[in-house]
């Protein structure tokens, strides 16, 4: 008897002892909730117009945190309702509720309903890795004790609410509001609320997209919860409980998506994954209203050009304010969503006869005057290759002998532009341009008097903007970039250069108004006020182009095919490319 009794003695020790070891090893590893007081988690960031509309949501998850007093109580009693009945009065871990699932489980012989409260549920979101264990169930509910300890009910419920994952990418309340139903939690309905609350529990089997049959279900439960907690009345049930489901998720796509995805890439590559990640607010340049009127302007010059020609015909358009550098308006192609090419930043293209002001403001520059005449015979150079020749032709085959600057380039006459290079220096054309802001390869021949270099929309539109304030002015793309927490993280100001004299501007002025006055771009004077610019079109019709400008806005458009073959029988810069400028600067305010 004394060696039985002495013998339980011992098994008792040693398994009190085993289970004390494997509880202090459970509880070794266990993480600090201070932690929590630094809660950050993955946030979308926004890019807005100058005047506040979310041009783009970037994201990895898409999150939107928002604090918890500013969710609606609705929201927090439909997640109580079907999660934890009790949330506001246990310590984290419920009893109670552990016992009524444990029965219910054994009723069944399956496991039919959990056990876990609202805030064990956090805290396996935050802590703990998803495995299945006796050590694990010991800490989820050590932490989740501690966690109560220190943060309020509406704290965790707040946390867990944006920390929750939705299914359709969306985590965190917010991001499911706006992906279910395109709209903010503040705005959402009962049953939408419902249908939210009920997707937590697993959101791939309860999506109304995949299972309609069974999100139905699964939102009528949680309308029912919230009947019998009196969080609703019977008629706001019966109302709720008829309501439709959603048939298709809210991804949003991006406005102005041909700048968007330029700013994006520069943000990458200065911030990397932050982007995604940290919730930041991007300022951009882009007016809203111009860019629709932009993207309008494009596709109804498209549409016009593929009555004349056969279809294939992209455009762009780009509208800088030529006093801080600010981007306005950015269209890179007809359809962002097909091609991601942009034709306003990446296309390398000649200009053409819009090359053409570069050899004049060097003749300016040179001590000419607007007044001053230059020879339009026919003249003739060395060719590229030994024993030939190169004479250039005007557009129509005339010739009109001495014309003032003024007329030579307000009828674009090749003759007297490429005679005008010659005498002024080609490599002085090509000084000039590059102070203007010309970035790309210019070759050192007189074929680039007539735009034989390639060149992209954007640095020859912003190159333009110097004709109009006598500046060179970097194009900046946004102002300035918040933080999560509202701080300033960066603010961009103009880079601005003076390249011309005043006076100087005022002789180049004259030049591009005569070019609307009395030259190619006649046409528009239909806007009935004072405007600038230059038409151009290369060989075979290939490239059509319009830059110009009035007091606040210089603008250019391209039109072409992506193949380079020509857009179309006599589809020339004043054709094809001019109209969809004049439409824009039409309906602009």
């Amino acid at each position: 008897m004394h060696w039985s009794k002495l013998l339980i003695v011992v098994l008792l020790s040693v398994t009190i002892g085993a289970f004390g070891g494997f509880i202090y090893w459970s509880l070794s590893d266990l993480p600090e909730v201070r932690s929590l007081e630094g809660y950050t988690p993955s946030e979308s960031s926004f890019i807005y117009s100058s005047d506040g509309k979310v041009l783009a949501e970037l994201y990895l998850e898409r999150r939107n945190f928002i604090p918890h007093y500013n969710i609606p109580d609705r929201i927090k009693r439909a997640f109580i309702a079907i999660e934890d009945q009790r949330f506001y009065s246990h310590p984290g871990v419920d009893i109670i509720g552990i016992l009524r699932a444990l029965y219910k489980d054994l009723m069944a012989q399956s496991i039919v309903e959990g056990g876990s409260t609202i805030t064990q549920q956090l805290t396996k979101m935050l802590f703990l890795k998803p495995e299945k264990s006796l050590s694990r169930k010991i800490k989820e509910a050590i932490i989740s004790v501690q966690i109560e300890k220190r943060y309020t009910k509406d704290e965790i419920l707040g946390m867990y609410l944006n920390q929750a994952y939705f299914g359709t990418r969306a985590y965190g309340i917010e991001a499911a509001s706006q992906t279910y139903f395109g709209k903010s939690v503040n705005e959402l309905s009962l049953s939408e609320t419902a249908l939210l609350a009920g997707l937590q529990k697993a959101p791939s089997m309860y999506s109304p997209f995949r299972n309609p049959e069974k999100a139905f279900a699964r939102r009528q439960l949680v309308l029912k919860k919230m009947l019998e907690n009196r969080f609703i009345s019977q008629e706001e049930y019966e109302r709720a409980n008829a309501e439709p489901l959603p048939v298709k998720p809210f991804y949003r796509k991006y406005e102005a998506p041909y700048f968007v995805e330029v700013v994006r890439q520069n943000l990458e590559a200065k911030y990397g994954n932050a982007i995604y990640t940290s919730g930041l607010r991007v300022y951009s340049t882009i007016d809203y209203n111009m860019q629709k009127i932009a993207e309008e302007a494009v596709a109804n010059g498209i549409n016009a050009i593929e009555k004349r020609v056969k279809k294939g015909i992209q455009a762009a358009l780009i509208a800088i304010d030529p006093r801080n550098g600010h981007i306005k308006a950015m269209v890179g192609g007809t359809d962002f969503w097909e091609t991601q090419f942009n034709r306003a930043t990446m296309a390398l293209r000649q200009p053409g006869s819009a090359f053409k002001p570069f050899v004049y403001m060097a003749a300016l520059e040179n001590g000419m005057s607007e007044s001053d005449e230059i020879l339009d015979e026919p003249v003739y150079f060395p060719g590229g290759k030994p024993n030939t020749v190169w004479s250039p032709k005007n557009y129509d085959g005339e010739y009109h002998g001495y014309v003032p600057l003024k007329t030579a380039l307000a009828l674009s006459l090749n003759t007297a532009t490429v005679r005008l290079a010659y005498n002024v220096g080609i490599n002085n054309v090509i000084d000039i341009a590059k102070k203007c802001g010309i970035k790309n390869t210019l070759h050192p021949y007189l074929p680039l008097a007539l735009g034989a270099s390639d060149v992209t929309l954007l640095e020859l539109t912003s190159a333009y903007g110097v004709f109009a304030t006598g500046n060179r002015v970097d194009p900046i793309t946004y102002e300035k970039i918040i933080n999560r927490d509202g701080a300033l993280l960066e603010e961009t100001f103009p880079s601005s250069e003076n390249v011309l004299a005043p006076e100087t501007v005022d002789k180049m002025k004259v030049l591009l108004r005569a070019v609307v006055e009395m030259g190619t771009a006649a046409r528009a004077k239909e806007l009935g006020r004072v405007v600038y610019g230059k038409t151009g079109t290369t060989n075979n019709f290939s490239d059509a182009w319009f830059i110009g400008f009035d007091d606040r806005l210089v603008v250019g458009v391209w039109v072409g095919r992506d193949n380079h073959k020509p857009i179309g029988h006599k589809e020339a810069g004043a054709k094809a490319a001019l109209p969809i400028w004049i439409e824009f600067m039409k309906n602009i305010q």
